[in-house]
């Protein structure tokens, strides 16, 4: 059996269609002791392929990291046979908040082998991951971010808590996790060892790590939100709770973000006004990821700026021509950091603390 995708993009789209169903997109993790993670990745492939499973998936030594999506009448076969495997028997299900029939959240299943499922840039071997802070609920959450001895902290992106963020959260103004633990730890914890230390991401995967690094550096009283905004939002829609998150919630797929409340709390990278889509800009030299509202998106064609416009109407050759020779790995896909957005650059809104938070 071939182990891999060979369809292209249009291709994906089309095959996905002619399916008939309707996608729920699902997440989890798990740290775990993955003897031969290659096998363990050839064997997830072959499982989930028969039923047409599409996402990503980061396999390595320390666990698993997925994002998928399942067709409806394969969810419960899916999650028996997922079940079957001891270290993920059990294993919680994040559910998206939003899926729609017009859209696909993923196109195809890519299953890859990584040092780690989540780069943290730790080199400590006697750190252990599975010695985590306190999971809290929902409801548990806001009782404790309602306490002014509380430290909330965002551990998601910049690009990430842009467009929506829990009410009084410290919002770090970092590209990456491996980046944002030493500037965390130095800029927010130190000094407040006493204190509640409560964060929240995604899914919890960045949390999970987060919250066993700060109890191996010596702070005690450590908890994360359990199972992160996606599990948050459903459980106060279902218990009827106050939702302190507002906003989008961005996510890693084709969707970006799922909305979680009505208020729009970014601005257009390009005019100002009020607006949380994010695009990846159309050229292919380029793919920076920022945030487009409509009107700018007819105008500028999907491009973050003139000079990609220009580009993008150049024949193909002509932009290969262009783009030959020129390093420009580090700045394809590069998310939200360019001086070409002048709005999101002189954004009178603070990327490092919410304007909310209080006795912090």
């Amino acid at each position: 059996m071939q182990l891999w995708n060979t369809l292209n993009k249009e291709e994906l789209e089309t095959k996905m269609r002619e399916l008939g169903q309707q996608f729920v997109t699902i997440s989890f993790y798990q740290y775990a002791t993955i003897v031969v993670p290659q096998l363990f990745r050839d064997h997830l492939f072959q499982m989930w392929s028969k039923y047409h499973i599409v996402g990503r998936v980061y396999v390595a030594h320390e666990g698993i990291n997925a994002q998928i999506s399942v067709p409806s009448n394969y969810i419960g076969v899916f999650r028996e046979e997922l079940y079957q495997i001891d270290f993920l028997d059990g294993i919680r299900l994040n559910f998206s908040v939003e899926d729609s029939a017009a859209e696909f959240s993923f196109l195809k299943l890519k299953i890859k082998v990584r040092d780690k499922i989540l780069a943290d840039g730790l080199n400590d071997t006697t750190f252990d991951v599975r010695k985590i802070g306190k999971h809290l609920k929902a409801e548990e959450f806001n009782a404790l971010t309602d306490d002014p001895e509380t430290i909330l902290i965002d551990f998601r992106n910049h690009y990430e808590h842009e467009v929506g963020y829990f009410k009084g959260a410290i919002l770090p103004d970092v590209d990456t996790f491996r980046e944002s633990l030493p500037i965390i730890e130095e800029k927010y914890l130190k000094g407040n060892e006493d204190k509640n230390i409560v964060m929240y991401c995604t899914g919890g995967i960045r949390c999970e790590k987060a919250s066993a690094w700060f109890k191996h550096r010596g702070f005690e009283n450590v908890h994360q939100l359990e199972g992160g905004i996606i599990k948050y939002a459903n459980d106060a829609k279902e218990s009827g709770i106050e939702n302190k998150f507002i906003g989008k919630n961005f996510v890693f797929d084709e969707r970006r973000g799922e909305r979680i409340t009505e208020d729009i709390v970014s601005i257009c990278h390009q005019c100002g006004k009020p607006a949380d889509v994010h695009t990846n800009c159309v050229n292919d030299a380029c793919h920076l990821l920022f945030i487009q509202c409509d009107e700018c998106k007819g105008k500028m064609e999907n491009c973050c700026s003139s000079d990609c416009q220009d580009m993008i109407h150049l024949s193909e050759e002509e932009q290969k021509l262009l783009r030959q020779g020129k390093n420009n790995s580090n700045k394809i896909f590069k998310k939200g950091r360019s001086n070409k957005l002048i709005f999101k650059l002189n954004a009178e809104k603070p990327l490092t603390l919410n304007p909310t938070q209080t006795n912090k």
